[in-house]
């Protein structure tokens, strides 16, 4: 199912996170849990700082608190003269909605199983 990179949360936002990575091909899902084979534990980059920090400093992104509402995070990168730009309720979150909006547009093809 197609979802809107900025509504991506949860194991479906991990999920795009992983698909932008190195080796796409190794990323399962099972149960709502997202796995980056051959690794065994869950891949949580949205929630998970020693997971997403890591991507974030990679990808030289900003991130900015906001003043109130919902999603007051923006998490910003540039990519030759344009700029992308992730929000979202966490730092976190509007980090990794920015790293998937970046590397494969304003909507990701989600598993049915995490929509």
């Amino acid at each position: 199912m197609k979802i809107k990179t900025a509504d991506l949360i949860g194991p479906a936002l991990d999920w795009a996170v992983a698909k932008c990575l190195p080796n796409p091909q190794d990323v399962t899902c099972k149960n709502g849990v997202v796995r980056r084979q051959p690794v065994r534990y869950a891949f949580t980059p949205s929630t998970n700082w020693a997971q997403g920090g890591p991507i974030i400093e990679q990808e030289c992104m900003d991130i900015l608190c906001l003043a109130g509402g919902d999603d007051g995070w923006q998490a910003d990168k540039y990519l030759h003269t344009e700029q992308v730009i992730g929000f979202g309720h966490t730092p976190l979150v509007a980090a990794m909605r920015c790293f998937v909006a970046s590397h494969l547009g304003d909507e990701v093809e989600i598993p049915d199983e995490l929509v």
